[in-house]
């Protein structure tokens, strides 16, 4: 049966809960129509199928997968054909698992480096973000499984994720936080699209139409299914004027009656319901999958390993690395024996097969802390120091944001202590985010093993001991500290306002050349790359080549890196982006010309539309944002920019809610919550301290999740922590969603806590 014969046949009843799941993770089945059901599954770093009890938060057990690294650590391989082969490594064990739509990648900007979940997106900027994200979706697409390309958009915070409201100007939201999604579209084609809980400049992202339909389909083509995060519907009637297909997870019927009524009264179109499950039947009806390898888990392990290989940066190398001589190196921390190699949350996978750092380094004397009597001793005979510290899991995870930028102390207590008791000492740092370091001086070389996968153990061994020359380079800019962000003073409220325009990550520290600890697109080799004979031939495209030659002993990876310096076109603009990179492998000695191609979108801006700034531009190519080996101007006709003098052309103190205006143009919403004026948008946590229902509420919340978890009941589980957010600051619309309660309750609840009792009582009688 065709989808048209599918869609005539079908009652308007039926069409309505086609467009809500079944359950957890799947579509409903209307067997009548010939429309089967589809499974979908977490999976930005590896498949996480739950086989029993189904939750979205990473809590029960799924069945055994690889886990790659995190996006955050792969990002730093700069290596597209990688990605890909991890998108369709992954969609191979899903096919294997019956799973039809892989849930990933995740292409949010890194804002701040505080957001809970930043180990989950790959960058801090569009360009490389877009790339590596449609990589990844060839890669899965090409088997026949499909993917969603998550969480459009402007969902860049996990603070009140599920109400917050991203207030953002048109040009940055074009020029930094939709670029990579287009990109990844257009080059990827995912099946799927999902939209986030937020609201963007006061709609739900479910709702916007604007979003959802003028840009993302009629703009840049996308033919493919919108589906909604897990309770991310807002307005099942305006969602369906907006384009937003499939509401997730089921079992609730969240609004059908009302869409029912809403189609005869008129105020909703059959046609609008018709689009939305002719994209849901297409999804279904996707072509079937590639046959998989029978040992698809051995192989996907090795490529595992070759991720974590390509991806680990060396930050820092005093002539003390690759160490030669296990016998004489002491490990010392608790991450060697017990490698952090994955985030919490919805992306949690159980490992098919897990290498710590001890397994992989047999030889290698090792001792978990300094706690025990005679750690000195080992110190002193070791020839070499290798510490192991970073972030645990209390510090980072989907459903809460980092409180700040610093290491646990005690890690930093034990890498002060060890360098004043021994002189060569390398640090292997394990983090799903930036960190500070302040010890930074006092070491001879540090190790960027980010989140590296089941793999990683032996990854981190081979780049330590020579085995493979690290080629890995940074996707985020690294500050000396926290308060050095633009953002630090006002990111994390309920109604993010997006002051800092387009200054995010390099755009900002570059244009007011404040000092960073590391650059992004840094990282360092055993062999050493220089740059020659840079060429930029003008037309369309414009032509750029450059030769590069390892002038080293040993083989190694460059990652070459294209930049548009924005020499003297306008003062509201970074002083360069990134717009191309390529990462060649040279033998010793070797040369290779590489070659770029730049169209007219690279040197524009958003201005009512995509437009070219006349003027001078620099051509770069170099090894970081901070370090570029040679460059070549050219002119381009365009238009002619007028700017007032304002914050965002001097860069001058710190950019306030009153800067904002000037390019926002809109109502600015502040954060409030008062009794009697609640809806269906507050949560549980907002409105305790007003309501003795929602207090009591709370408190059989916690109750219940202090039951069902190990550990302590407070913030130093990332379990307890993770679900007493997710449940008690979610809003009672979502909570009514995800909980699959069709009735009355929730709507009850919240009269209650207005003050209004027999009105509440009566609306949970009569559901």
């Amino acid at each position: 049966m065709t989808r048209k014969e599918s869609i005539k046949n079908m009652t308007l009843e039926d069409k309505i809960a086609l467009c809500s799941g079944a359950d957890f993770w799947h579509t409903k089945v209307f067997e009548q129509y010939g429309i089967e059901k589809i499974t979908m599954s977490d999976g930005p770093h590896g498949l996480r199928k739950q086989e029993n009890a189904s939750d979205m938060l990473g809590l029960n057990r799924s069945i055994p997968a690889t886990c790659f690294p995190t996006a955050s650590l792969s990002a730093c391989s700069f290596d597209t054909a990688l990605l890909e082969d991890v998108g369709e490594a992954i969609a191979k064990e899903a096919i294997r698992n019956d799973v039809q739509v892989v849930l990933g990648p995740g292409a949010n900007i890194k804002r701040n480096p505080l957001c809970g979940r930043n180990f989950e997106y790959f960058s801090e900027d569009p360009y490389l973000t877009g790339e590596l994200a449609a990589s990844y979706i060839r890669g899965v697409e090409k088997t026949g499984i499909g993917s969603s390309l998550k969480h459009f958009a402007l969902n860049n915070q996990e603070y009140k994720r599920f109400s917050s409201n991203s207030m953002v100007d048109e040009r940055t939201m074009r020029e930094i936080y939709l670029s990579g999604f287009e990109k990844a579209i257009q080059k990827g084609e995912p099946s799927t699209v999902m939209c986030s809980y937020n609201k963007i400049n006061g709609v739900h992202a479910s709702d916007h139409k604007e979003l959802l339909t003028d840009i993302l389909r009629k703009e840049w083509n996308f033919d493919g299914t919108v589906i909604t995060d897990w309770g991310a519907m807002s307005n099942r009637i305006l969602a369906f004027q907006a384009g937003c297909d499939l509401s997730m997870p089921g079992g609730s019927a969240f609004m059908e009656k009302e869409c029912l009524q809403a189609v005869k009264e008129g105020r909703l179109k059959e046609e609008d319901i018709d689009a939305s499950v002719e994209r849901i039947i297409k999804l279904v009806q996707k072509k079937k999958p590639v046959s998989v390898e029978e040992d698809i888990l051995e192989k996907n392990y090795i490529l595992a390993k070759k991720v974590a290989q390509e991806s680990v940066v060396l930050l820092k190398n005093e002539d003390i690395l690759p160490l030669t001589n296990q016998e004489s190196v002491l490990f010392i921390g608790e991450m060697a024996k017990n490698i952090r190699y994955q985030g919490s949350g919805s992306s949690h996978i159980n490992p098919y097969k897990l290498s710590n750092v001890l397994d992989a380094a047999p030889n290698c004397r090792y001792i978990p802390n300094l706690e025990q009597e005679d750690w000195i001793e080992y110190v002193k005979q070791a020839d070499t120091i290798v510490l192991f510290a970073g972030l645990t899991d209390a510090y980072e995870s989907e459903g809460f944001d980092r409180k700040h930028m610093k290491m646990p102390e005690e890690h930093v207590q034990m890498i002060e202590t060890v360098c004043k008791n021994h002189s060569h000492v390398v640090v292997v740092l394990m983090s799903g985010s930036v960190i500070e370091i302040p010890w930074q001086d006092h070491v001879k070389g540090i190790l960027y093993a980010g989140l590296s996968g089941e793999a990683g153990g032996e990854a981190i061994v081979d780049i330590l001991f020579g085995k493979i020359n690290p080629s890995g380079r940074l996707a985020e800019t690294w500050p000396v500290v926290y308060e050095d962000c633009i953002t630090s003073s006002y990111y994390g409220n309920k109604h993010p306002q997006y002051r800092e325009g387009i200054y995010v990550g390099y755009r900002y520290f570059d244009k007011v050349e404040k000092r960073v600890q590391y650059p992004f697109g840094y990282g360092l080799s055993y062999t050493h790359f220089s740059y020659r004979n840079l060429k930029v031939k003008k037309g369309n495209p414009i032509q750029v080549s450059c030769t590069i030659t390892n002038d080293g002993n040993r083989s190694g990876k460059e990652v070459v890196q294209l930049y548009v310096h924005n020499a003297d076109t306008m003062k509201y603009r970074a002083i360069r982006e990134l717009k191309g990179f390529c990462k060649i492998e040279l033998a010793p000695k070797e040369s290779k010309e590489i070659t770029f191609e730049l169209t007219e979108r690279d040197f524009s801006i958003w201005q009512q539309g995509w437009q070219v700034v006349q003027g001078n531009y620099q051509i770069e190519v170099g090894k970081s944002s901070r370090d570029i080996q040679c460059s070549q101007t050219i002119f381009m006709e365009g238009i002619e920019v007028k700017e007032s003098p304002s914050w965002y052309t001097e860069l001058e103190g710190i950019v306030s809610s009153e800067d904002f205006k000037i390019i926002y143009s809109k109502d600015i919403i502040e954060d409030s919550y008062k009794k009697g004026s609640f809806t269906m948008e507050n949560s549980v946590l907002e409105m305790k301290n007003d309501s003795i229902w929602m207090r009591w509420m709370y408190t059989f919340i916690g109750i219940f999740i202090s039951k069902g978890i190990k550990g302590p009941k407070d913030e130093s589980n990332p379990e307890y922590n993770l679900m007493m957010t997710s449940a008690t600051d979610c809003s009672l619309r979502s909570m009514k969603i995800n909980a699959g309660m069709n009735n009355g309750i929730f709507e009850g609840l919240l009269e209650l806590a207005n003050g209004h009792f027999i009105k509440g009582i009566l609306k949970m009688i009569k559901g």
